[in-house]
């Protein structure tokens, strides 16, 4: 049985979710294509490149180390190829939802710059985040979201799922030691601020849509992420996600995995009995609804319940399950 420590302390894992995590994680690696990426049926390839790559790190493996070492490293090498002379990274030309891409991007690579050991590589690494950095504070539109594209690219068209991946790729670059320019972050958080609706729901977008259980899960993880604890807006959003996400509602929708993708780092930083109740509920769903299959070196597990596919919804279960290991800096309390 794994032992986790949290808080000082050891803490027995549960072995069906540790079995399910490895043979999930074995999976993905057995899914990785010649070039080093993943693709969601062939597309989003920087989006989905990065998820995997981000639950392959919260195992505890690094681009040096490690049972996926060679996988996160093949991943890093893909999509620093994938940096466009603007700072993008992803294709627009195969991505018609680039900026999702271009800020899971940000988190990864920014997440594998605090582990690597390798000069060259650190360095390769800074300059790629540094461009990205800018294209992303360059993309940003005038009402201090994002949309699927470059505000110029989309007439400046905003939405806020996109808005929360830039952001918290931006943050994570800024742990990272990347300069990240106070007035983009200030405008995003402000965007956050001004789409919430008085009962706490997080609308689609600036220009409207309604409240987003999804939407409001990811602002509210991506406020924490910020440094945002304001006695206004977060308690409003978190007693809106308790009402449409918490109290044991564990039936699928069409964006579940994504809500709880997010959803599960606010209750993970709540701590106590609300992430534990959170955590035996969502984790028990998740080993109950993963799909067993073969592999040529062994057992693997699968999830494809989601609309994107089975590559973008494993990826997210499984940095789910790991929120535990404590391995990256993004997701730690």
């Amino acid at each position: 049985m794994m032992l986790v420590a949290e808080s000082g302390q050891a803490r027995n894992i549960d072995p069906s979710v540790e079995r399910v995590v490895g043979e999930g994680l074995d999976w993905l690696a057995s899914q990785q294509q010649r070039l080093g990426h993943w693709t969601a049926q062939g597309r989003y390839p920087a989006a989905m490149t990065s998820l995997a790559g981000i639950a392959m790190l919260c195992e505890g493996s690094t681009t040096m180390e490690g049972r996926y070492a060679d996988n996160i490293s093949r991943a890093v090498d893909y999509l620093v190829s994938q940096s466009r002379p603007n700072g993008l990274i992803g294709d627009p030309l195969r991505d018609d939802r680039y900026t999702y891409g271009h800020g899971f991007a940000m988190l990864f690579l920014s997440q594998v710059l605090g582990e690597e050991e390798d000069v060259q590589r650190r360095d390769e690494l800074v300059d790629v985040l540094s461009n990205a950095v800018r294209f992303t504070g360059q993309a940003q539109t005038d009402a201090g979201g994002w949309g699927y594209v470059s505000a110029r690219d989309g007439n400046g068209f905003d939405e806020g799922s996109t808005t929360i991946t830039q952001v918290q790729g931006l943050r994570s670059c800024r742990n990272a030691g990347i300069p990240v320019p106070k007035e983009v972050i200030d405008r995003a958080v402000k965007y956050i601020k001004d789409c919430t609706l008085r009962d706490g729901g997080v609308q689609y977008s600036s220009k409207g849509g309604g409240g987003r259980p999804a939407i409001t899960a990811a602002a509210v993880a991506c406020l924490f992420s910020a440094g945002e604890y304001d006695d206004d807006y977060v308690p409003r959003m978190l007693k809106y996600c308790e009402q449409h996400l918490g109290g044991g509602r564990q039936n699928n929708y069409g964006h579940w995995h994504y809500a709880h993708f997010y959803y599960s780092q606010v209750q993970y930083r709540e701590s106590g009995d609300v992430w534990d109740g959170y955590r035996d509920a969502t984790y028990a769903k998740l080993v109950r609804e993963a799909k067993p299959v073969t592999l040529v070196s062994g057992k693997g597990a699968v999830w494809d319940q989601g609309y994107i596919g089975a590559v973008y919804t494993t990826s997210l279960n499984l940095i789910i399950l790991q929120l535990e290991n404590g391995a990256l800096p993004i997701y730690q309390r």
